[in-house]
């Protein structure tokens, strides 16, 4: 399979260099250049299969030019060493409990498939000694799966770059305390800042001849295409209740890999009715399908801090998908977004109402079913992740005590190991020149 860029003014790429590269030379994004079909039997027989099954099938559309089947097997097997649920919150709404993996977040999945799928280029190249230095921006979660994803993996360093006081204490104790190969860098900025930094380094053609560079963020195909992988089993466990038919699928979004992940399902056959994307105060693609026009702003600080993305880089990708077809694409997904008094007023009236616990960004994508969700139609939301994760968030919203799984707190006991940089890209350049 092949690669080209959203922008269209780079060579094609193979598979390998996507992802050793992660950007395309253009600053595109790269995007295969077919979306295979799944089989009418494949859906008809989706509920009798296990997790892992469907993934393998999902990855095999995906990646199974590039990759001997039994070592994407094996890939898609050590991915996923974890369900993940769809629990009923409402007769009308599900929640896909996307927090079940090592760092109880939504993007476990992407990145330790990336992870494991780098390491097997590496090896295929016979360069297991060359250091591979990852790259990743981080609004709260990407920074702690991709750290733990890639954690101890020989061969590679992970910089984290994260916004100064932006993120949660917890999610920040998840990738700056753990050493080895992973630098957590906290930037004197907000989360365009740091992923303008990572885009910035990746066009330094003079700092890519000195170090091989890629990016563990969505932008990297092999980050975002695996997250296809929950909203297949979601319609399995979905259909395996009965409740498959006119299912509406809504995404907290906040740079998009995870909603163009589940267009791309949509696009392989995967029927689902239609989708919403959730935003909170960072409402830019809601504008978007509003009036056609796409106008990035610089982010805004909510309680909901992983969607706080003022120019959302996946949105490049679904115009290309789309063909820019603003009609079809507002057809398809309907928007929503909310303040944080709307985030706070939601989470204590699903709590009080149906007992269930939602983090600040599950809250949006639950409120946007709850105003949205038309008769005839059944509404799963992604929960991305554990409510812990926001302790004091939700309690206050709550009022009462939300526990911290064991998982989490074995982080919080470590010490904190972060390097200080503003949002100028030279400093950035040198800080990566100088630890070399």
């Amino acid at each position: 399979m092949k690669y080209y860029s959203t922008n269209h003014q780079a060579p094609e790429a193979t598979l390998e260099k996507a992802v050793v590269k992660g950007l395309a030379e253009d600053r595109g994004l790269y995007m295969p250049e077919e979306i295979r079909p799944l089989s009418k039997e494949f859906f008809d027989n989706i509920e009798q299969f296990s997790f892992q099954e469907i993934a393998f099938r999902v990855a095999q559309a995906f990646f199974g030019d590039d990759i001997e089947e039994e070592a994407l097997r094996k890939i898609v097997d050590d991915t996923l060493q974890f369900d993940c649920p769809v629990v009923e919150v409402t007769p009308d709404i599900y929640s896909l409990e996307l927090f079940h993996g090592p760092t109880l977040a939504f993007k476990d999945v992407g990145a330790r498939f990336m992870a494991r799928l780098l390491q097997y280029f590496i090896h295929k190249q016979g360069q297991d000694n060359r250091l591979v230095n990852v790259l990743v921006a981080t609004s709260g979660d990407t920074g702690s799966a991709v750290a733990n994803g890639f954690l101890g993996v020989k061969g590679i360093h992970v910089y984290v770059l994260y916004p100064k006081g932006k993120v949660s204490p917890i999610q920040e104790c998840q990738f700056t305390t753990l050493g080895q190969n992973i630098t957590a860098v906290e930037v004197d900025g907000c989360f365009d800042d740091c992923q303008a930094l990572v885009k910035n380094a990746f066009m330094d053609q003079e700092l890519n001849r000195q170090m091989l560079l890629t990016s563990a963020n969505s932008i990297n195909v092999a980050r975002f295409l695996p997250q296809a992988f929950y909203y297949f089993n979601a319609y399995a466990r979905m259909k395996a209740k009965g409740k498959a038919d006119k299912l509406v699928v809504c995404v907290p979004s906040g740079n998009f890999g995870n909603i163009t992940a589940a267009l791309f399902g949509h696009a392989m056959g995967l029927p689902i009715h239609r989708f919403i994307a959730a935003n909170n105060a960072n409402d830019i693609f809601y504008q978007y399908l509003k009036t056609g026009q796409y106008e990035p702003k610089p982010s805004r600080q909510t309680i909901a801090n992983a969607m706080d993305v003022g120019d959302p880089s996946n949105f490049a990708r679904i115009i290309d998908l789309y063909k820019g077809d603003h009609q079809r694409i507002s057809s398809l997904i309907s928007g929503a977004t909310y303040s944080d008094d709307q985030i706070r007023e939601t989470m204590k009236k699903c709590f009080n109402e149906n007992g269930y616990v939602l983090d600040p960004h599950g809250a949006c994508g639950y409120r946007a079913l709850s105003e949205q969700l038309q008769p005839g139609e059944t509404g799963v939301f992604c929960e991305t992740a554990h409510p812990a994760k926001f302790k004091a968030t939700v309690e206050q919203a709550i009022a009462a005590e939300v526990d911290i799984p064991e998982r989490l707190a074995a982080f919080m006991k470590g010490t904190k190991q972060s390097v200080a940089c503003s949002k100028d890209y030279a400093d950035f350049r040198n800080l990566l020149l100088n630890r070399q």
